[in-house]
C-alpha cells in the first residue's frame, strides 16, 4: 500500500463536492511485476527485502542475523544460547594489550522480565574454535565433493525439464484435438456443443498449468557451473584462509565471510566445557567442545612444579638464592613475572613449606650464637 499524492472528489455533508487525498486507507496499489523497466532485478529486490526483514527489529524481537558491524566478534548476530534457545548479544572488555575482547551473553529475560542472565560466555576461545572448523571444513576434498553434487543436481534437474516439457506437449497435444472437435461440431446442437466447449476449456485449462508449472520451474532454477566459475571455486581453498587470518581483514567482512558458510551456532556452558554446535549452509553439523576460562586467581596461581621446585632448593639455598636459580632457568610465576626473595618467601609461606632455617635445624646445625653459648666462649673478635 503507497499513497502517490493523489486526489479524489467526494460528497460532502452540505451537498457540495470536497478534495480529499487517496491513501493507502481508500486505496491498494497492486503490484505488477515487469511492468516497467527497474533500477534493480526483481530477485534482487526480493532478497534486499529478505535481508531487511531478519535485521530488522521491528519484525519481532528474535532477529535471525544481525547485520555484521566493526566489533571483533565473529559470531555476533548468528549464535543462540543452548539453553532458552534466544539470540545473544554481545559485549566487550579490553585485555591488558588493549585489545577488544568479545564477551556473549543471552539477557533477553534479563531486558524484558528484569532476571538474571542465562549466560555468559566468553568469546575470544569460541571464534578461534569456529574460525578453524571454517577453514578446515573448506578443503580441497570437500570442494570436489560439492562440485561433483552440484553435476548429479544439474544432471537431475535437466530430467526434470525435460519430465516437464513432455507434460506440456501432451496437454497441448490434447488440446488441439478438443479443439478440432470442437469446432466440428454442428451449431445446432447445443447440447453436444457444450460438452465438447467443456472438454476443450479443461485441455486449455491443463496446458496452461503445465506450461505455468515449466515457466516457474525454468526461472527458479539456478544455472549450471562453467569452467570459469569452477576454477574459481577451487582458488577459494587458498584465498579464504589467507584473506580470513589475514590481520589487515575487516572485522566486518571477517564476519560477512563467515556468514556465507555458517546459519547459526548454538553454545551451552557447563561448569567445566563449552560445547558449541555449529550449522553450515550446506546442511553439514559440527559439535566442538573446549574447556572454560580458568578464574583469574587461578590464573596467577602458582604452578605446582614450581613449588614442588622451590620445597626441594630450601635444603640448600636461601629464598633469594632460589629466586636466582628459578630464573636461570626460565621459570616465571603465576602472572609470568621473574622471580625475587619476596615471591619465595610467600610461596613458602602460602604453601606452608618448612623454611630454609628449620630445615639446618633439623639437620642438627646451630647458629653462632648458640655455639658459643654450648662452648661457653665469647663470640667477639679473639684479637680484641
Amino acid at each position: 500500500m503507497f499513497s502517490f499524492g493523489r486526489h479524489r472528489q467526494t460528497p460532502g455533508p452540505n451537498g457540495k463536492t470536497r478534495t480529499q487525498p487517496v491513501t493507502a486507507r481508500h486505496e491498494q496499489i497492486a503490484f505488477i511485476p515487469a511492468a516497467h523497466p527497474g533500477y534493480i532485478t526483481l530477485a534482487a529486490f526480493h532478497a534486499n527485502q529478505a535481508r531487511l526483514s531478519e535485521c530488522a527489529a521491528a519484525h519481532g524481537t528474535d532477529r535471525k542475523a544481525g547485520p555484521p558491524r566493526e566489533g571483533p566478534a565473529l559470531l555476533q548476530g548468528i549464535i543462540v544460547c543452548g539453553r532458552c534457545g534466544r539470540r545473544m548479544t554481545v559485549r566487550y572488555h579490553l585485555a591488558h594489550d588493549a585489545a577488544e575482547l568479545p564477551t556473549y551473553v543471552c539477557q533477553q529475560d534479563k531486558i524484558q522480565n528484569g532476571g538474571p542472565d542465562c549466560q555468559t560466555i566468553p568469546g575470544a576461545g569460541i571464534d578461534t574454535t569456529i574460525g578453524a572448523l571454517l577453514i578446515d571444513t573448506l578443503t580441497p576434498l570437500a570442494i570436489e565433493a560439492a562440485l561433483t553434487v552440484t553435476a548429479e543436481l544439474e544432471h537431475r534437474a535437466h530430467q526434470a525439464d525435460q519430465l516437464r516439457a513432455a507434460a506440456v506437449q501432451r496437454a497441448r497435444y490434447h488440446a488441439e484435438p478438443a479443439r478440432r472437435r470442437y469446432l466440428a461440431v454442428d451449431p445446432a446442437n447445443r447440447l453436444v456443443a457444450d460438452t465438447l466447449e467443456a472438454d476443450w476449456n479443461n485441455a486449455l485449462r491443463a496446458h496452461r498449468d503445465a506450461q505455468d508449472a515449466y515457466d516457474q520451474a525454468a526461472n527458479t532454477a539456478t544455472g549450471a557451473l562453467t569452467d570459469a566459475q569452477k576454477a574459481r571455486i577451487h582458488q577459494l581453498v587458498t584465498d579464504f584462509p589467507a584473506i580470513f587470518n589475514d590481520p589487515h581483514t575487516p572485522h566486518r567482512e571477517r564476519k560477512r565471510m563467515a556468514r556465507l558458510l555458517l546459519t547459526d551456532v548454538t553454545v551451552t556452558k557447563t561448569a567445566d566445557t563449552i560445547t558449541c554446535h555449529a550449522r553450515l549452509r550446506g546442511g553439514q553439523n559440527y559439535t566442538r567442545t573446549l574447556p572454560t576460562l580458568k578464574p583469574a586467581w587461578l590464573l596467577r596461581k602458582t604452578p605446582p612444579l614450581v613449588v614442588a621446585a622451590v620445597d626441594d632448593l630450601l635444603d640448600h639455598h636461601t629464598h633469594a638464592e632460589i629466586a636466582e636459580i628459578l630464573n636461570n632457568r626460565g621459570v616465571t610465576n603465576g602472572e609470568g613475572h621473574p622471580f625475587h626473595r619476596l615471591i619465595v618467601a610467600r610461596i613458602v609461606r602460602n604453601h606452608q613449606l618448612r623454611s630454609y632455617e628449620q630445615r639446618l635445624r633439623e639437620a642438627g646445625l646451630l647458629t653462632l650464637t648458640e655455639i658459643a653459648a654450648a662452648l661457653g666462649v665469647s663470640t667477639g673478635d679473639p684479637g680484641g
